[in-house]
C-alpha cells in the first residue's frame, strides 16, 4: 500500500519533537485546497517552490561575483541549495520538521534582487518614497501574488508556517521588518534554523569562492582568522599535507560541520531551558532559541569583519558589481518614462499598485543575465543608430 498523508503525519507525531511544527497542526493555507494524497502539507510547499519560475531564476543571479564570472562561483541558486542542506541536518538533530526547514530554506531568497545585495540596496534607494525595498517581504509578495501557476489563486498558496519563515528571516544581512499577518516575537524553529543555515552558507562558501578567485589568501586566514586556523590545523594534523583544492575543500568542510555542532548543542540546552512544550510556545520566547554560542558568534564576528575588509569590497567584486547596478538604475529610469515596455503581468499591476512598485517588481524579477541584455538593447547608442 502507498504511504499516505495520513501516515506521513503520524511519522511525524512519533518521531518529531513536541516543540517541532507539525504539518498537521498547519494554520492553512490562504485559499482553500483538497490536502495533498501521499505528500505533507509542507512537502507540497517544497515542491511548489522548487517548480516555481522564481527558483529557477536563482540559477542567474548574483550571491557575491556576477553571474557568469566563473563556472565554479556559488550562485543564488546553488547557495540556496546548499543552506537547505545545513537547514536538513540541523532540524534532524533537534527532532525538527526537516520538512518546513527545507522549504522555507529553499524560498529564502526568491525575492532577491539581480546583482546581490548591492542590487537590493539600490531598490530600496529608488524606491525610498514608495514603501521600499526588502527581499524577505519580496519572497512574500511572490509566493503570495506574484508567481501566476494555478487556476483557482494567485501565487504558490503556501501554508502559514512557510510565508511566516520567509517574512522573519532575519540575519545580518536580513532585516524585513514586521507585518501584519505574522505579530509573533519568534517563528518556529523550524524557521530559525533557516536563518542559521544561511549565515552558515554564506560565509563558509564565500570563504571558499574567494580563494578560488585568488583575492583570499591561507597564509593571511591563518594569522587573521581563528575560525579557520582552528580548522586549518585540525585537517594537517588529520590528512598531512593535501594538494590546495582538497586542503581548502576540507578545512572549509571542517568549518560547517564545527558550526552545524556548535548550533545543535547551544539550541538544545537553550530549549531545555526555556521549557517549551509546542510550536506557538517557540514563536512567544523573546531571543530565538536557535543560536550559536557566545564564543562562537564572537569567532563569526571575526571572520565577517574579515571578508568585508578583504573581499566583499576588493575591487573586483565590488567595481563589477557598481557598474551592474548602474545598469539597473539606467533601466529604472527608462521604464518609469516608458511603462508600456515592462513585462505584461507588471503592467496589468500599475492601476493597483502604483507606477513605481510594478516596475521595482519587474527589475527584480530579472537575472543578471537578462538585465544586462535589457540595457545593452536600450543603450547601446550603436544599435539605437542603426535603428
Amino acid at each position: 500500500m502507498p504511504v499516505s498523508r495520513e501516515d506521513l503525519e503520524r511519522r511525524e507525531r512519533t518521531v518529531l519533537a513536541p516543540y517541532a511544527q507539525l504539518s498537521s497542526e498547519s494554520r492553512g493555507r490562504i485559499y482553500k485546497e483538497a490536502p495533498p494524497e501521499w505528500r505533507t502539507h509542507f512537502q507540497r510547499d517544497r515542491d511548489r517552490v522548487i517548480h516555481s519560475r522564481a527558483f529557477r531564476r536563482l540559477e542567474y543571479k548574483t550571491q557575491v561575483f556576477l553571474n557568469g564570472t566563473g563556472d565554479h562561483y556559488r550562485t543564488r541558486l546553488t547557495h540556496t541549495i546548499e543552506v537547505a542542506g545545513i537547514a536538513r541536518n540541523i532540524a534532524r538533530a533537534l527532532q525538527l520538521n526537516e520538512d518546513l526547514a527545507e522549504t522555507i530554506a529553499l524560498a529564502h531568497d526568491l525575492g532577491h534582487s539581480p546583482f546581490g545585495h548591492k542590487g537590493e540596496h539600490l531598490l530600496d534607494r529608488l524606491m525610498k518614497d514608495h514603501g521600499g525595498f526588502e527581499h524577505n517581504r519580496h519572497s512574500l509578495r511572490i509566493v503570495e501574488e506574484i508567481e501566476q501557476k494555478y487556476p483557482n489563486f494567485p501565487g504558490l498558496n503556501l501554508t502559514w508556517e512557510v510565508r511566516e519563515g520567509l517574512l522573519k528571516h532575519n540575519t545580518g544581512y536580513d532585516q524585513p521588518g514586521e507585518h501584519g499577518s505574522f505579530t509573533a516575537k519568534n517563528a518556529s524553529l523550524e524557521a530559525q534554523v533557516a536563518n542559521l543555515s544561511d549565515e552558515i552558507a554564506y560565509y563558509s562558501h564565500d570563504l571558499d569562492d574567494g580563494l578560488e578567485a585568488g583575492l583570499l589568501d591561507e597564509k593571511k586566514l591563518v594569522k587573521e582568522v581563528r575560525i579557520w586556523s582552528e580548522a586549518a590545523a585540525f585537517v594537517r594534523r588529520e590528512y598531512g599535507d593535501l594538494p590546495d583544492e582538497g586542503r581548502r575543500y576540507y578545512t572549509i568542510r571542517c568549518i560547517i560541520d564545527d558550526q552545524v555542532k556548535d548550533v545543535v548543542h547551544t539550541s538544545e540546552q537553550l530549549i531545555r531551558k526555556t521549557g517549551v512544550a509546542s510550536a506557538d510556545d517557540v514563536r512567544k520566547q523573546a531571543r530565538p532559541l536557535i543560536r550559536y554560542s557566545t564564543e562562537r558568534r564572537k569567532l563569526n564576528l571575526q571572520l565577517r569583519k574579515y571578508l568585508y575588509r578583504n573581499y566583499y569590497y576588493h575591487p573586483a567584486v565590488h567595481e563589477p558589481n557598481l557598474r551592474a547596478t548602474r545598469m539597473m538604475r539606467d533601466l529604472f529610469g527608462y521604464f518609469l518614462t516608458r511603462p508600456k515596455q515592462i513585462g505584461e503581468f507588471s503592467r496589468k499591476q500599475i492601476r493597483s499598485l502604483g507606477l513605481h512598485r510594478a516596475v521595482c517588481d519587474y527589475i527584480a524579477g530579472m537575472t543578471d543575465l537578462y538585465l544586462m541584455k535589457e540595457h545593452e538593447r536600450i543603450f547601446d547608442t550603436g544599435a539605437q543608430r542603426r535603428a
